[in-house]
C-alpha cells in the first residue's frame, strides 16, 4: 500500500496548521556540513522526527515509516486532517559554489503544495514540487548556488486530510547546475493556422506573433516536421524555409523533424512518399539523402541552419514501410546513416536525434537502440514521445529515459509530450482525450492540471543523471481550432483533435503552462 495511515499522530492542533512554513529560523536547526541521515535508516519506523533533521509545523503529520527507496525506511509526511509541515536539515560551513540537492520521491497528489526546497542559502529559495507518482519512486533534482556558506534542505507539505508523500536518499554535492538547454514546442501548424486566420494573444489579452509570446515565456527552440508533398502544401521545404526565418529572427533555434512522408509518420504508419512509392532499396537511400541535404542546405543558405534534426518520427517500427521496417535492421541502418551522412554534409555541428515513441516503454527502447547500434546506426541524441495517458506513469518514463542516458551514453530529450487544459472540443470533432478516465490520475483536465504536468515532466528530464537531459519539447502549442486547419493535409473539412492540449486556451490566450519553460 502506498497510502499511509496512521493510528497515532493525527490528531493535529488546530493552530498548528495555520502555521506559515517560511517562518523558519535557521539557527534552531541543527548545525553541519554534510547531510545526517539522508536515507532515514538510523531510526526505526514510527519516529516523529528523525535524527540530524528537525520539524516545523505540524510536526505530527512527519514521521519514520517502513518501505524506504533503498533501504528500510523513508520519511512520510500525512495525517487524516489537513496538515501543513516542513522536515528540514540546516547545514554550515559549507565552500561556496554550485550544488545539487537530490532525492526520491513519491506523493499521491491532491496538496496545495508539496516540495523539495533549498533556501537560506544566500539567493534566491529554489523549489521543486513532487510530481503524482503513487506506486513508482521519482528521481528529483533540485540546483542551487550557496554563497553564504550555508543552506537549509526542506521537505514540506501543505495538505488536505489523507494528502501523503514519501521522500528517501537524499544527496547534497557540489556540482554544476546544468538545467534545460533545449526548451521548445512542435508548431507545424503555426503557419496554416494564421493563413486561414488564427489568432494569438498574451494571457493579457494583447494579440501578438504566436512565436513572440511563446520565446516571451521561455521558449528557447522551435520544432518544424516537414513532409515531402503534402496535399495542402503546409509542411513542405518552401513553408519550413519561411518559418525557420521567423523562429531564428525571434533568437530561437530550430529543430527539424523529417517524416520522410507526404503525411503522417508515426509507429502506425510509415507510408513512403507518393514520388519515392517504386523506388528500389538502393534509390531509397539516394531519396532520404537528397531530400534531407536538400532541406538542410536550403536552411543554411538563407542563414538559419538547423541546430538539430530528427532523422524520423516515432520511428519505432522503422520507416519508409517495407523496405525501411525493423523487420530489416540492416536496410533500415542504411536509411537512417544515409539521412544522419547528409546532415552532417551540411552542417557538423548540427545534432542528429532519433526518435522513438511510448516513451515508458523500457524494453522495448532497449530492443530498438541496441539494435541500432549492433547495425551501425549513427546518431548524436535520442528523443522520446511521452503522453501519459497513453505510455504508463511518470516513473517508467524516467526510468526509460535514464536508462537510454546511461546505457548509450547520449543526451535524451522529450521529443514530444501535451497535456488537456479542458475536455471538451472547439470544433466539431471528437478530441483525442476528451473523458476523465483517460486522464493520469493527480492531473485534472484544467489550466492547474496542464501545468502541473509540463512542470513534472520537466523536472523528471532535468533529473537525468550525468547532465544528460537535454531538454523538452511541447506537441503543437499553437495548434487551435481554426476551420480548415485539421489533422488531414487532403481534407480541408476535418478537424483537429488536440484544440484542448494547445498551450493558447479557445479564447486564443496564452495559457499558464507555457510560463513553464520560464522556470528553468
Amino acid at each position: 500500500m502506498f497510502h499511509p495511515r496512521r493510528t497515532l499522530r493525527t490528531l493535529l492542533l488546530p493552530l498548528a496548521a495555520g502555521l506559515a512554513l517560511t517562518a523558519l529560523p535557521a539557527q534552531t536547526a541543527q548545525a553541519a556540513s554534510t547531510l545526517t541521515n539522508a536515507g532515514f535508516e538510523a531510526d526505526g519506523a514510527g519516529t516523529a522526527t528523525p535524527a540530524g533533521w528537525s520539524e516545523y509545523g505540524d510536526t505530527g503529520a512527519s514521521y519514520v515509516e517502513a518501505g524506504g527507496h533503498s533501504g528500510g525506511y523513508r520519511l512520510t509526511q500525512y495525517s487524516s486532517a489537513a496538515y501543513k509541515v516542513e522536515t528540514y536539515q540546516y547545514l554550515s560551513g559549507l565552500t561556496n559554489g554550485n550544488y545539487r540537492l537530490t532525492a526520491w520521491v513519491r506523493s499521491g497528489g491532491g496538496q496545495n503544495s508539496a516540495y523539495l526546497a533549498l533556501k537560506n542559502c544566500g539567493g534566491t529559495e529554489q523549489r521543486t514540487d513532487l510530481p503524482v507518482s503513487s506506486s513508482g519512486w521519482i528521481h528529483l533534482v533540485v540546483p542551487v548556488t550557496v554563497t553564504g556558506n550555508q543552506c537549509t534542505i526542506s521537505i514540506n507539505s501543505d495538505a488536505n486530510a489523507g494528502n501523503w508523500i514519501n521522500v528517501d536518499d537524499l544527496t547534497f554535492t557540489s556540482g554544476s547546475a546544468t538545467g534545460l538547454s533545449a526548451k521548445g514546442s512542435d508548431i507545424s501548424s503555426l503557419a496554416k493556422s494564421e493563413a486561414l486566420g488564427g489568432v494569438y494573444k498574451t494571457s493579457s489579452g494583447t494579440t501578438g506573433d504566436a512565436l513572440a509570446i511563446l520565446k516571451s515565456a521561455g521558449m528557447n527552440y522551435a520544432r518544424l516536421k516537414v513532409w515531402v508533398n503534402p496535399a495542402d502544401g503546409y509542411n513542405n521545404k518552401t513553408r519550413v524555409l519561411a518559418m525557420a526565418k521567423r523562429i531564428k529572427a525571434q533568437g530561437m533555434k530550430l529543430l527539424v523533424d523529417f517524416h520522410y512522408s507526404d503525411t503522417w509518420a508515426d509507429p502506425g504508419a510509415q507510408t513512403k512518399p507518393a514520388a519515392w512509392a517504386g523506388h528500389s532499396y538502393s534509390q531509397l537511400k539516394t531519396d532520404v539523402y537528397n531530400h534531407t541535404y536538400d532541406v538542410l542546405n536550403a536552411l543554411k543558405a538563407q542563414g538559419t541552419t538547423a541546430d538539430m534534426v530528427q532523422v524520423g518520427n516515432e520511428i519505432n517500427g522503422g520507416m519508409l514501410w517495407s523496405e525501411g521496417s525493423t523487420d530489416n535492421w540492416s536496410q533500415l541502418a542504411g536509411l537512417l546513416n544515409s539521412g544522419y551522412d547528409a546532415v552532417k554534409a551540411v552542417s557538423s555541428s548540427t545534432t542528429v536525434a532519433l526518435h522513438l515513441a511510448k516513451g515508458g516503454d523500457l524494453s522495448g527502447t532497449r530492443w530498438w537502440f541496441d539494435n541500432a547500434v549492433s547495425n551501425g546506426v549513427k546518431f548524436d541524441a535520442i528523443g522520446l514521445s511521452y503522453y501519459g495517458y497513453w505510455h504508463g506513469p511518470l516513473s517508467d518514463f524516467q526510468t526509460t529515459l535514464d536508462d537510454a542516458a546511461a546505457r548509450y551514453g547520449k543526451p535524451v530529450f522529450l521529443a514530444e509530450t501535451a497535456y488537456p487544459f479542458r475536455l471538451d472540443s472547439d470544433d466539431s470533432l471528437v478530441n483525442q482525450i476528451d473523458t476523465t478516465g483517460e486522464l493520469v490520475s493527480g492531473y485534472p483536465a484544467t489550466t492547474a492540471g496542464q501545468s502541473a504536468w509540463l512542470r513534472d515532466v520537466m523536472n523528471v528530464v532535468e533529473a537525468v543523471p550525468n547532465g544528460r537531459g537535454l531538454g523538452v519539447f511541447y506537441w503543437e502549442a499553437t495548434w487551435t481550432a481554426v476551420t480548415g486547419n485539421g489533422w488531414d493535409p487532403a481534407d480541408a473539412t476535418s478537424g483537429n483533435g488536440w484544440e484542448n492540449q494547445a498551450l493558447f486556451g479557445f479564447d486564443d490566450k496564452a495559457l499558464p503552462a507555457m510560463s513553464q519553460f520560464g522556470h528553468r
